[in-house]
């Protein structure tokens, strides 16, 4: 039931980042909003494209030989067989902050990252929980979800850049000048940030969906759930400090630590909140 409330709540969340679109570009007419969705494409679906290449290249991870961890892809086949996807492409990244991370943009191309720090911390039931949440990801069709959010989002963000130069070459003193400058302020400042929430409110409901699709492949949620208690430590008291904020939502926890108010705007839910919905579940 949960699950279908998650993926409900993308399409309400996807619904209105298009109508929000519609209204910015309803501003500049047909010729800005055409303008912009080429520009958005052309960078976020060749992203997604090349997503896997891109990610392993940031975090210079390498692929896992069949003799580095013979349990981890014994773990991943197993799971992933249970999941009935093939066999995805396994990397290693060089970190002692323990996380984990998929990308590919379809089954065929599914890759799963490590780090050395969650190999060493975690035991076979918890990391089996991990591989089962990532790998539900990939059949969730995440990566194709948050790359669409992500063009949206960044027409906008390309019309609220349009609007800010017709704000710095646009005049006039009359009614009408004025009520457009308003519109052009409201584009400007108010538009990108609905936008960037509705992004982050589709991230975090396919984390959820991802926790819950992933304890339903294995008909076990406790392993993912104490997975998340220690992983939740690793990464407050060892931060990432190489890589980029924007591949941030990939990962199953945030590996940039976000305290305070910053926690708003997360790609990720409250692990506390996680972490009592997998305890709560009935498999």
């Amino acid at each position: 039931m949960a699950g279908i409330i998650n993926q409900f709540k993308t399409i309400i969340f996807l619904s209105l980042l298009t109508a929000l679109l519609l209204f910015a570009g309803s501003l500049f007419g047909k010729g800005g909003l055409i303008v912009a969705f080429i520009f958005a494409i052309v960078i976020n679906f060749g992203s997604y494209w090349f997503s896997d290449k891109i990610v392993l290249w940031i975090y210079r991870a390498r692929e896992l030989k069949k003799n580095e961890h013979p349990e981890v892809h014994e773990i991943v086949r197993e799971v992933a067989h249970k999941a009935d996807i093939p066999m995805p492409r396994l990397y290693i990244v060089e970190s002692a902050q323990p996380n984990a991370f998929a990308t590919g943009r379809n089954e065929k191309n599914a890759v799963v990252a490590f780090t050395t720090g969650i190999l060493t911390l975690l035991n076979k039931e918890e990391l089996k929980g991990v591989i089962a949440h990532e790998i539900s990801h990939v059949k969730n069709k995440d990566i194709l979800i948050t790359t669409i959010a992500a063009t949206i989002a960044g027409v906008i963000s390309y019309l609220a850049n349009m609007a800010q130069w017709a704000m710095i070459f646009g005049g006039g003193r009359d009614d009408d000048n004025r009520a457009n400058m308003l519109s052009l302020i409201l584009l400007m400042i108010i538009t990108p940030i609905i936008a960037m929430l509705l992004q982050m409110a589709i991230s975090r409901s396919r984390e959820y969906l991802a926790d819950e699709s992933g304890a339903r492949i294995l008909k076990n949620p406790k392993g993912l759930a104490t997975a998340l208690a220690k992983l939740h430590k690793g990464v407050q008291t060892t931060p990432m400090r190489k890589g980029d904020r924007a591949t941030a939502s990939l990962f199953i926890l945030n590996p940039f630590s976000a305290k305070g108010v910053f926690t708003l705007l997360s790609t990720h839910p409250p692990v506390e909140e996680r972490i009592k919905r997998l305890n709560e579940m009935k498999v």
